[in-house]
């Protein structure tokens, strides 16, 4: 049974979150050389499962940062993360580390790295 690393990736259901079909369902990932799938965006990938854990505005999130990339530069396949990294910064706040310390009895507040308020 198929529970870790390269056999349970094989077994998964990958599906294209970059085109959906009318139904609600997704296209199978990849493309073919035919010439029906020779205009269809290049796929972002990801197992079902995934997919339909995604909302939308994450699933165009990841579409979007994959086909911003060159692709194929040098032969390899490009890769892109499926949930970009949240900063405060984009949510109003501020940008970095923030941390609390407890220096002899007295509480300390200190912003590590950029800040942006």
């Amino acid at each position: 049974m198929a529970k870790n690393g390269l056999d349970k990736w094989f077994k998964q259901k990958w599906v294209d979150i970059g085109s959906k079909k009318k139904d609600g369902s997704f296209s199978k990932c990849g493309r073919s050389k035919q010439k029906s799938d020779s205009k269809r965006k290049y796929p972002k990938c990801v197992p079902l499962a995934k997919a339909r854990s995604m909302s939308e505005g994450q699933r165009k999130s990841a579409v979007s940062r994959k086909r911003s990339v060159a692709q194929g530069v040098g032969g390899k396949p490009t890769n892109v993360k499926t949930f970009a990294k949240r900063t405060k910064a984009a949510e109003g706040g501020y940008m970095g580390s923030f941390i609390k310390l407890d220096v002899d009895g007295m509480k300390v507040q200190l912003l590590k790295g950029p800040q942006i308020f």
